[in-house]
């Protein structure tokens, strides 16, 4: 592929038969946010996305449907009726632009009483380059026909229905003929636009340590809690995220804190270099992105002083004191600047969020922001200005500070990271939600970063001509 032409990502997500949705076309943009009554389905679409998103890389599908509330059976539309077998189902699909052009994939799934994939579509090229049925119901595969123009039109082979064919292809195409090769290129940049995608949930409880609520889950949307990525897997699914780059991926899980992850496996220990979905980690990460990229870390240091009552003059990571700065209590500068010397500098920092030595300073680090003469610990910060925080963090960075499994075949500059949103100005205030559109504008505008994202008010995008807003009711 020719990542140099076109960065892919996802232009378009179809809801064909979704849960309340029917017919459904959503053109997604650089920055794409839905507005709407409780329970118009805003949260769904972002939900069918994560869904693709999870196939894509890899997942198998019992696993990737987690990402719907509900599982596989809040996916079927309500008003569906089962067939004479008793069967029911949704359908979804999406178009991805990148270099071979517009690729649509459309999937056609069971859910009940078997949950399966049916059917599969990949177009493209004026092409159809795979098709999938299920042709005989007692086995646990599909029939599938790739384009090959050559001698023989088409290949067919059975695939197993409970995988996204086309993360397969690459394992089954040889790329001889100009056919062929039309279907691996396709498919490739069909998987790495979804897979490019990064649920982020910030909550605030947990990002002032208490996990009470997200050791059941309380709270989380999709995603959240997502720790490291890029754990290589085994078997089927470590094979058919090739396309994409590293390895197979696991079963993310919802908590706010320490279980799940795309490409994470229970028995990993987190990478807390990695920001997870939650951001429950967000001061060891704030300490890496301070020293690897000073010039980011000034922009995030400026939308926090837009964002935040009170000054802030300066945003950083100092070792969790058990007094002081880790007692949650405001400290001078200079005790922060002490504590900081104590540990070494940067290098103390960074090591302390693995763990406490014999008479050190208690695990973990704490982020503080400058004000003036004084110090805060962001703990103190409103649930507003937290999420803001947490949100802004992930606008700045990209895969490889994220706990995603990017593409690593493909250099993260050449990659868009799409950052998935539900709720995003929840409990921000106008101005808070203004500012993070602001600084995504100007992120997407360097062509690194897209926003898929749900918002209470559409007013926050007033006068942003690059911002694409729907307003969805009731149907």
């Amino acid at each position: 592929m020719d990542t140099d032409s076109a960065r892919p990502a996802v232009t378009e997500l179809r809801l064909s038969a979704f849960k309340t949705h029917r017919g459904v076309t959503l053109p997604l943009g650089p920055l794409t946010l839905l507005s709407g009554e409780s329970g118009s389905g805003k949260s769904s679409a972002l939900q069918a996305y994560e869904f693709l998103a999870r196939l894509g890389s890899g997942e198998p599908l019992p696993k990737a449907v987690e990402a719907v509330a509900g599982g596989a059976a809040a996916c079927v539309p309500a008003a569906a009726r089962p067939d004479g077998q008793g069967r029911r189902g949704f359908r979804l699909g999406c178009t991805v632009d990148g270099p071979v052009g517009l690729v649509h994939l459309d999937l056609a799934v069971q859910a009940e009483p078997e949950l399966r994939i049916v059917g599969e579509r990949l177009t493209g090229g004026g092409e159809t380059l795979l098709t999938t049925a299920l042709t005989d119901p007692d086995r646990p595969a599909v029939q599938a026909a790739w384009h090959t123009a050559g001698a023989t039109p088409v290949t067919r082979a059975p695939l197993p229905d409970d995988r996204l064919g086309t993360s397969l292809l690459p394992l089954r195409v040889a790329g001889k003929t100009a056919g062929q090769r039309l279907v691996l290129d396709a498919a490739e940049q069909v998987v790495v636009a979804l897979r490019s995608a990064f649920a982020c949930d910030p909550l605030p409880e947990v990002m002032r340590g208490d996990r009470t609520g997200a050791a059941t889950g309380a709270g989380a949307g999709p995603g959240a809690g997502a720790v490291t990525a890029g754990r290589r897997g085994s078997g089927r699914g470590a094979k058919a995220a090739k396309p994409g780059g590293r390895g197979g991926t696991g079963a993310r899980g919802r908590d706010g804190g320490a279980a799940g992850g795309w490409g994470h496996h229970g028995d990993e220990e987190p990478d807390e270099g990695r920001l997870r979905s939650s951001c429950d980690n967000l001061p060891t990460v704030l300490e890496r992105t301070s020293r690897e990229c000073a010039r980011r870390h000034a922009v995030l240091v400026a939308a926090v002083r837009e964002a935040c009552a009170g000054p802030v003059e300066g945003l950083r990571a100092v070792p969790r004191q058990p007094n002081g700065v880790g007692g949650g209590q405001g400290v001078t500068v200079a005790e922060v600047a002490a504590v900081a010397a104590g540990a070494g500098g940067g290098a103390g920092v960074a090591s302390a969020g693995r763990g406490a030595t014999a008479g050190g300073p208690a695990p973990g680090v704490q982020a503080v922001i400058d004000r003036g003469a004084w110090a805060m610990p962001v703990e103190q910060l409103g649930d507003g200005e937290l999420r803001f925080l947490g949100l802004a963090l992930v606008l700045l960075t990209g895969p490889g500070v994220l706990a995603m499994d990017p593409a690593g075949e493909i250099p993260s500059a050449q990659q868009q990271l799409t950052v998935m949103a539900d709720g995003m100005d929840r409990c921000m205030d106008d101005r808070q939600a203004r500012e993070l559109v602001s600084l995504a504008v100007r992120m997407a505008a360097r062509g690194h970063v897209r926003l898929l994202g749900t918002v209470r008010d559409p007013s926050v995008v007033e006068g942003c001509p690059v911002c694409r807003c729907y307003t969805w009711g009731h149907e």
